[in-house]
């Protein structure tokens, strides 16, 4: 199985890398998601390490029961030959209603496939008032083109 665009990126073919990635999880499907990883693809999520497709369904249906009208922007950060480094935001609200909005950090490493065989992640989250939100499109689904990425958006 292939997943283009492959390694060795250059900073187009890692800018689409990343809108991709964000595209599906912004689809708050965990099947979908998974395909982009490798059988073993080994995992560091917050405090949470795991390994295996199955481990991740398990962990984004989790997610997702928890994180309700999930939105997230993820913009590139750097890239060299198989690796990619991401920054993200996304926001979300809780089963009472309150928003949050968390922000992090992503190192990737692709096999000669295009599949992710390693994620790590580090993730710092806070409340806000619905007011405070910026990400407003309709989900689950992308990211509309005409709503920016991150840029130089302030924390």
């Amino acid at each position: 199985m292939s997943r283009p665009p492959l390694p060795p990126f250059t900073r187009e073919t890692a800018a689409q890398k990343a809108r991709m990635a964000e595209d599906a999880w912004n689809s708050r499907d965990p099947e979908r998601v998974s395909l982009a990883y490798t059988e073993d693809s080994r995992w560091r999520n917050r405090s949470e390490v795991f390994e295996g497709r199955a481990a991740i369904v398990a962990f984004l249906t989790r997610k997702w029961a928890k994180e309700l009208d999930y939105r997230l922007i993820k913009d590139l950060w750097a890239f060299d030959n198989n690796r990619i480094a991401v920054r993200f935001q996304y926001e979300w609200r809780d089963a009472s209603g309150q928003w949050h909005r968390s922000y992090g950090n992503e190192q990737w490493e692709f096999d000669e496939h295009g599949l992710m065989r390693r994620r790590e992640a580090s993730i710092n989250d806070i409340t806000i008032d619905e007011k405070d939100r910026r990400f407003h499109w309709p989900a689950p689904g992308p990211r509309p083109q005409d709503v920016p990425g991150l840029g130089d958006s302030p924390f």
